[in-house]
């Protein structure tokens, strides 16, 4: 014997949405019409229809207030990068601005030096190069034979001499400075004009920023640090009276004659931009 299974009726989502949507409309034009503004009708409405109103002004507000937050999320954005944008042309220009007073400071620097010797001819030149260390103690010049320059012709720069031409082409020109472990200068004590021997020495530069001097005579007049040092009249290359540093520390030899200590350069070998070229030379001066 067969059971007969009942049949379901089933009816699309959206046909029970349009019945109960027409029952509301219905329900709402009788509660108006009848005037059942305190009946059980209204009291349904204020059920449904009042969380539903509540419920649509929420997410009307909520959208609104995204909107206006994603407005001004946006304007601060842009404006984040129009000041970013200020903030590096600012930045470019602030470099641009210290790298010609760096210049300008250079220039007046070698301007003042040149007043300090009048005497002499010169000319201005631009390092190019310098050798592996961290010192100018061998390095290029953008001057050659093409501006009159040639070896042995002294170099200044800072406060006072720099070394001395060792090789020169037409358009540059290789400068041996004082600082350099195969240097030796003749030089005298400012106060005195005792002679000494000032002797570069990569080695005292690297550790406490001073070269050598030896041979001071031990006179009369006691020599103390600060004393200034300059290039003396005796130098068979170097031109004389060109400030070479400051006696830093001075002691007295096992001799009892003589004595030595360490020098403080009077320029700055670690940063050396442009410098000046003598162009006259001590033999050429003798003659």
């Amino acid at each position: 014997m067969k059971v007969r299974r009942k049949s379901k009726i089933t009816m699309p989502s959206r046909y029970v949405l349009l019945i109960l949507t027409g029952i509301c409309v219905v329900v709402l034009f009788i509660s108006f019409t009848l005037n059942l503004s305190g009946g059980p009708l209204n009291t349904v409405a204020g059920y449904v229809f009042v969380p539903m109103q509540k419920g649509i002004n929420y997410v009307g507000t909520w959208i609104s207030d995204k909107s206006e937050n994603l407005k001004s999320m946006r304007a601060v954005l842009k404006e984040n990068e129009e000041l970013k944008a200020q903030v590096n042309q600012l930045t470019s220009d602030l470099n641009t601005i210290k790298l010609k007073q760096y210049e300008l400071d250079n220039l007046r620097e070698l301007w003042e030096l040149d007043q300090k010797y009048p005497s002499y001819e010169k000319v201005g030149a631009r390092v190019i190069s310098r050798s592996g260390n961290n010192w100018f103690s061998t390095f290029l010049i953008d001057k050659g034979t093409n501006d009159g320059i040639t070896v042995d012709m002294n170099v200044i720069a800072g406060s006072g001499l720099v070394g001395i031409v060792v090789d020169v082409g037409p358009n540059f020109a290789k400068v041996r400075s004082i600082i350099d472990d195969t240097s030796n200068v003749s030089g005298a004590t400012l106060t005195t004009s005792d002679y000494c021997i000032v002797n570069g020495n990569l080695q005292t530069m690297n550790e406490r920023q001073v070269i050598e001097f030896s041979g001071l005579k031990k006179g009369e007049n006691a020599i103390e640090t600060g004393e200034q040092i300059v290039t003396s009249n005796i130098s068979d290359r170097y031109l004389p009276g060109i400030l070479i540093g400051y006696i830093q520390d001075i002691q007295e030899n096992a001799n009892n004659l003589t004595c030595s200590g360490t020098i403080t350069p009077a320029v700055d070998f670690e940063h050396l931009d442009e410098v000046l070229v003598i162009l006259q030379k001590k033999q050429a001066e003798e003659e």
